[in-house]
């Protein structure tokens, strides 16, 4: 039987491998040290949860709720815009809420993209921001991941050698997976370069509470004018630890949110109402209750890169974001991402995301999340020593095998 259209353009999901392999071992009864999917293992703040259960016993609110957010979550977003970023915006007509902001982009490519539109993405990447727009039909140019000179030549080279003419622009810092930073000088050449060329932005920041530095990354939409081309999605799933609560946002030009909620409207009744009750206490709540996350990300990450170091994997200190991004060891470079992710499962018992899976520029590279405690990122690395120890061993079973496991 022939695959459908829009799958057939979709590649293998190489998580997947990772996730049998991980799930048979399981099965066998290993301790697998999860590093792999960013699912924050921290509580949700206490006050949120209170609220949904508040909230959910009241039979008033068990009805539809609305697509674009009910309008306490919608201000109380806003509220959060004109702290954290000084920019102010109209509840009403500038900001929808979705369920989780990877929802919000995959609808938002369905709003505005024709087929054959092109649409600029970094690559690494998130795979939402390239495969959202490949489902509804969009193509893909690729840019650098890194925000500097070279990703504003690509994008320049991009909108000259593209026909039709480029739609948007895809922008995602601090990055996933890279976990690189942008910073308003940068963000001031896009806009510039968008409105010259009319272009749309498309921001994502779910990771701008996770930081590590002193500066907090800055939202695009500080930039003068920024609004006028600029949709902008956040997300509370990193910042208040709520990821399966699935609550998000997508703030900005109008227009855009108006195309953005028109297509909700047709297919979903938005978040279960006290979750967006909930929603609207986690940000009208403290913000202590971030610090406290950073600090423990932030603990994480010094552990892990000092640990993996001494282990003999060097890890690069991520500036923000709860993953690191590191390259394969020098023997296992040749095996690639995938299979030195698959060795990791199966002889150190310790899951990561192989780096191709965001992207052909990610191979090389494996993503690892921040998301168990000290001691289990300890026994990761005790158990990642022992498995370099036998690297040439391993790689010549490997060479021998022809590295075709499934």
């Amino acid at each position: 039987m022939s695959e459908f259209h829009k799958t057939k353009r979709l590649p293998p999901y190489v998580f997947e491998q990772v996730n049998r392999l991980k799930a048979t071992a399981r099965a066998a009864g290993a301790d697998i040290i999860d590093l792999g999917m960013g699912n924050p293992d921290l509580p949700t703040p206490k006050h949120i949860v209170d609220k949904l259960v508040e909230t959910v016993t009241r039979p008033d609110t068990h009805g539809y709720s609305t697509s674009k957010g009910i309008p306490g979550l919608r201000r109380a977003q806003a509220g959060y815009y004109e702290r954290r970023f000084g920019v102010k915006l109209d509840p009403d007509t500038q900001i929808v809420a979705t369920i989780g902001s990877k929802e919000g982009f995959a609808n938002i490519a369905q709003a505005i993209t024709a087929p054959g539109d092109v649409v600029l993405v970094p690559n690494p990447t998130y795979p939402i921001h390239q495969f959202g727009f490949i489902i509804s039909g969009g193509v893909i140019r690729q840019l650098p991941a890194k925000p500097d000179e070279d990703f504003l030549r690509a994008m320049d080279r991009a909108v000259a050698h593209s026909v039709p003419k480029p739609l948007a622009v895809v922008l995602n810092y601090p990055a996933n997976p890279t976990g690189y930073c942008a910073d308003l000088d940068f963000y001031k050449e896009v806009v510039d370069f968008a409105r010259k060329h009319e272009l749309f932005i498309l921001s994502d920041i779910a990771y701008a509470e996770i930081y590590f530095g002193d500066t907090p990354p800055p939202s695009v939409l500080e930039v003068p004018g920024a609004i006028d081309l600029t949709v902008e999605f956040t997300s509370l799933s990193k910042t208040y630890s709520m990821p399966g609560w699935r609550v998000g946002f997508a703030v900005g030009n109008e227009r855009l949110l108006s195309a953005l909620a028109r297509v909700k409207s047709y297919l979903d009744y938005g978040a279960f109402t006290p979750v967006q009750v909930a929603a609207t206490a986690a940000l009208n709540g403290p913000d202590s209750v971030i610090e406290e996350i950073r600090a423990v990300y932030r603990h994480r990450r010094d552990v892990m890169v000092e640990a993996f170091g001494r282990a003999g994997w060097p890890v690069p200190v991520p500036e923000a974001t709860m993953f690191a991004w590191a390259p394969i060891p020098e023997k296992f470079r040749d095996a690639g991402s995938l299979e030195f992710a698959k060795l990791l499962v199966e002889k150190a018992e310790v899951a990561v995301s192989p780096g191709i899976g965001f992207g052909e520029d990610g191979e090389g590279f494996v993503r690892i999340a921040l998301v168990e405690n000290e001691q289990r990122i300890r026994q990761a690395a005790r158990n990642i020593r022992r498995f370099l120890a036998t690297a040439d061993e391993t790689m010549h079973n490997v060479v021998a095998l022809g590295g075709q496991r499934g």
